[in-house]
């Protein structure tokens, strides 16, 4: 069943126009990042300290802590700037605070805790501490680089072997625009990248692809079939048939990654807005960039009459 029932909008023909949209915000984010001197790196990448403690309840009665109520209790004492993890380990709770390294910081972390939760307060609530120097962020930020590029570079080998090498090269740009414009909006809104963050950079290139490879696969299969059509109309009339299924799919993920960002608190709300604007680019680019990108290929080789069997 056809969300939009038959359509047969002309996308080929606005493909430069969205090219142009997509440079200029691309651009814009570039601008961002020279006038921030670069993305702002959250502690995972610039270094800080880390401090795990163990803020299990002694009494069943008591309700058990969540990382927010822990990151208000911190900022009524002045810490602020933190993130927070809470982890559950064999039925006790965890609190993982990282922070920008400054003087006596871990002892007034400490201080705060004891004097905002002191029914939480036990011997062992110290579980570590740790300092991440510079040396250390400046390694992950190399290795979240890498891992961006090798998944780039795996996936033109898979669509190379799928498709074709001209179909892989079309993908991964689009995939890099997606990586760019979120990077870019970032630095724009001022959000730190993180190694969450990277994380869902790598879960927009997988969702990007997969709306691409569905497109594709409609395009090679109606190259098939209609011999005696352009490559244009072709590739135009492959992203109507499949746009049904890209809006509804991208519809359902954005609205229960939007309740995720509303309601999952501050320490996915980075996250979640990470997956929205991804989900949104790579619907966007799915249709208007990946797909036209060929039509451009195929135009400038100058067959545009007959079309070769995949």
């Amino acid at each position: 069943m056809r969300f939009f029932g038959k359509t047969s909008i002309d996308f080929s023909a606005k493909r430069r126009i969205a090219f142009i949209i997509s440079g200029l915000v691309i651009l814009a984010g570039i601008v961002s990042l020279v006038i921030n001197g670069g993305p702002k790196y959250g502690i995972d990448f610039k270094g800080g300290l880390v401090t795990e403690l163990n803020l299990t309840p002694s009494n069943s009665s008591l309700p058990e802590l969540d990382a927010q109520q822990l990151r208000e209790g911190l900022a009524k004492d002045g810490i602020k700037n933190i993130e927070i993890q809470n982890i559950t380990e064999n039925g006790k709770k965890y609190f993982v605070i990282k922070a920008e390294k400054s003087k006596d910081l871990a002892d007034k972390i400490i201080a705060s805790v004891k004097k905002e939760f002191p029914k939480y307060v036990n011997k062992n609530m110290i579980r570590r501490q740790d300092s991440v120097g510079p040396k250390i962020g400046k390694e992950l930020r190399g290795k979240a680089v890498l891992a961006i590029f090798y998944s780039l570079l795996g996936i033109i080998i898979y669509i190379w072997w799928r498709f074709e090498f001209t179909f892989g090269i079309a993908a991964v740009i689009a995939l890099f625009h997606d990586v760019m414009i979120t990077i870019g909006i970032f630095s724009i809104f001022g959000k730190e990248i993180n190694l969450t963050i990277v994380a869902a950079l790598l879960t927009i290139v997988g969702y990007s692809l997969n709306d691409t490879i569905v497109v594709f696969d409609r395009i090679r299969e109606d190259l098939r079939f209609y011999r005696k059509e352009t490559y244009e109309s072709i590739i135009n009339h492959s992203i109507n048939e499949t746009l049904s299924r890209t809006i509804i799919t991208s519809l359902t993920t954005f609205l229960v990654v939007f309740v995720l960002f509303i309601s999952g608190g501050t320490v996915i709300h980075n996250f979640a807005f990470a997956l929205m604007v991804g989900v949104i680019v790579g619907t966007y680019s799915s249709i208007f960039i990946a797909s036209p990108i060929l039509v451009e290929y195929f135009l400038r080789k100058g067959d545009k009459k007959r079309v070769k069997k995949l």
